[in-house]
């Protein structure tokens, strides 16, 4: 069942299968290591909600929801 990166509650791991969008947000997702196949851990998200903090390739990495909403993961 696929689900964007924001929708994972603290704690849940998904795999990263597609980002959706093109250009210049999608290039500094792939640069930042996100990239299909990886596995990613939700840490925590912050109490208003934005940012989200991630585990990725073994290191912490902060987004936005609106960014978060464009990778999509299973």
């Amino acid at each position: 069942m696929q689900k964007t990166l924001n929708e994972l509650k603290p704690g849940e791991k998904g795999i990263i299968k597609k980002i959706l969008g093109k250009g210049l947000v999608k290039r500094k997702l792939m640069e930042m290591g996100v990239t299909s196949g990886v596995e990613v851990l939700m840490r925590k998200a912050a109490p208003l909600g934005d940012p989200i903090e991630v585990n990725i390739r073994g290191y912490e990495l902060a987004f936005r929801r609106a960014d978060a909403k464009k990778i999509l993961v299973e």
